[in-house]
């Protein structure tokens, strides 16, 4: 369990680190995967520490955030690249 742990957060921080690497006009893709990413994983954190595993809770915390600020950035880009904002 602790080598599966391990690898989830190694991904966790290699997809964060990759996401930031990208080129292009992914101003808010950045932000809010980072953003999402650090708040998956305090409050993935807290949850997991109810029950006793802080340490998982913080890595799919962080991994569910990541994706989901970056889908949510993503959309943001691509309305202001196709000049439409809501």
């Amino acid at each position: 369990m602790k080598k599966w742990l391990n690898g989830l957060a190694i991904c966790s921080v290699a997809a964060i680190a990759l996401g930031c690497a990208s080129t292009g006009q992914t101003v808010h893709t950045k932000e809010k995967a980072v953003m999402g990413g650090l708040l998956g994983a305090a409050a993935g954190g807290i949850i997991g520490h109810q029950s006793g595993r802080g340490l998982e809770g913080a890595a799919v915390g962080a991994a569910a955030g990541s994706v989901a600020g970056g889908v949510m950035g993503s959309a943001q880009d691509e309305r202001e690249t196709m000049g439409t904002s809501y």
